[in-house]
């Protein structure tokens, strides 16, 4: 296997390296693929009800009825029998029931179908839909009483879900970046760049969906104060895992708090219409305890605020856990891979890149007629040094100096560049890293450059519009 491996890697280093850069993130889109499939196909392509909890009123009646409809209808509804109609509307207010049924004690009475439409609108509207029918084949009308409406500007109840995944989003990416390329940065750092961004998120996402949009109207505050802990909380959560996953950070994040969230929350749909794993999920994952907050602070309904708070502050430990562990197991494994003398492949990626990057800059220069400094090359004329002495064009530039030279290994060149009058040197990625600070492309970095400098910027454009040098072909 090691064989193989040490094979394929050679084999993989000699390709183009922005095609080796490409080969090794086309992972994400595959993941996706599958992550869609199993998450999004598998559990909403096809939703039919199972065991729906139904609060029932227990009576004479009651019993009577719920056997009736459980042998036609079996595996439809789990019905759930409570002493008093306060009990079996007060399961329909946290979620635990779908809609409470009260029966009347004598006949010719008028059922009470109470539902929630605020906690879950699909739920609310198939149990009005199917105990009205049923009880209309015996001539019976049903009185609804809906204890929680949804107001105009969240008609369909989505408002909970869009805002859980706004939130899920922003603290997932703040913490993916920082765990793809904050690895030097100490805990407090990571930790204070989580914590801002969960403010600026907060408080853009609840500005946006309240008073600009207006999907909800008042609780400002309170919505922005849970949706920082809730952002805080999933961005601990990935910071902590990336120590483990590096890169790879992204699937993980993704699946956690989107791909298994959105269709295990009971936000879309309930969860007793989905798969049953999905509905086995719903009491782990951060989407169903962000909705039910969010529910309880703007219509009064869902599960008491202790549960959401619970979970959400596992997520936090399990973020702050991992980001102790993590960190120092992170750096052992770096060290025994710089021990090894091994690199990851997307390192060797990046590297070749980065020597390519330098070297299509030296070739563009150059057939422009400008040296690496950007400077325009004088073919005709001796140079003259600080003392007055003439010097041959050939000789080094003062931008390459012996001790830059040195840094390449024997400071003998390569080759000869494409104008023939002065050599070119190797520089490998760890001069690059360690010996010229900066980007090339701004302000320069010892290498010569420094576009940003609107001299240079002018000195370069007069040097196209009128060339010293005829640029070689």
């Amino acid at each position: 296997m090691k064989t193989f491996t040490g094979w394929w890697r050679k084999k993989y280093s000699s390709m183009p390296p922005a095609l080796q850069m490409i080969g090794l993130q086309l992972w994400l889109p595959v993941f996706f693929l599958f992550a869609f499939c199993f998450c999004y196909l598998w559990a909403f392509h096809s939703p039919q009800i199972h065991d729906a909890p139904v609060a029932v009123v227990n009576s004479p009646a009651a019993s009577t009825f719920t056997d009736q409809f459980s042998k036609a209808q079996p595996g439809m509804f789990d019905f759930r029998l409570y002493q008093t109609a306060d009990e079996a509307t007060e399961a329909v207010r946290d979620g635990s029931a779908a809609a409470s049924l009260t029966l009347p004690a004598q006949a010719g009475g008028q059922p009470t179908v109470t539902i929630a439409s605020a906690h879950q609108f699909q739920a609310a509207t198939l149990m009005k839909t199917t105990f009205t029918q049923t009880f209309a084949q015996s001539g019976t009308a049903v009185q609804v009483n809906d204890i929680a409406p949804l107001p105009k500007g969240d008609s369909y109840g989505l408002g909970a879900m869009y805002l859980m995944l706004s939130w899920c989003i922003g603290g997932y990416m703040v913490a993916m970046f920082i765990g793809m390329m904050g690895a030097p940065l100490s805990h407090r750092t990571r930790v204070g760049i989580l914590a801002g961004g969960a403010l600026v998120a907060s408080v853009l996402t609840n500005v946006l969906a309240g008073p600009v949009i207006g999907v909800y109207d008042g609780h400002l505050l309170p919505m922005i104060g849970i949706s920082f802990l809730w952002i805080l909380a999933v961005g601990l959560a990935v910071n902590g895992l990336s120590y483990f996953f590096g890169r790879f950070i992204t699937a993980v994040a993704l699946l956690m708090f989107v791909f298994l969230s959105i269709p295990s929350s009971g936000a879309a749909y309930p969860t007793w219409m989905v798969p049953r794993i999905f509905g086995d999920l719903n009491p782990l994952v951060v989407g169903h305890g962000i909705t039910e907050m969010i529910k309880r602070v703007l219509y009064g309904v869902g599960e008491p605020y202790w549960q959401p708070f619970l979970l959400m502050g596992g997520y936090a430990l399990l973020g702050i856990v991992t980001m102790i562990v993590g960190k120092r197991w992170r750096e052992s494994k770096e060290f025994d891979r710089i021990l090894a003398g091994k690199t990851t492949m997307m390192a060797a990626a990046q590297g070749a890149m980065m020597q390519k990057g330098m070297a299509d800059r030296e070739r563009i220069l150059t057939a422009h007629g400008l040296d690496s400094n950007a400077n325009p090359v004088d073919d005709g004329a001796d140079d003259i040094d600080s003392d007055g002495q003439q010097t041959d064009a050939v000789d080094e530039t003062p931008s390459e100096t012996e001790d830059q030279r040195q840094l390449v290994g024997s400071g003998a060149p390569t080759s000869t560049s494409a104008s023939g009058n002065r050599p070119d040197y190797h520089y490998t990625v760890e001069d690059m890293e360690t010996s010229f600070p900066g980007d090339p492309l701004f302000n320069g970095n010892g290498l010569g450059g420094g576009f940003a400098d609107e001299e240079r910027e002018y000195e370069i454009r007069e040097s196209m519009h009128h060339p010293r040098h005829q640029a070689p072909r």
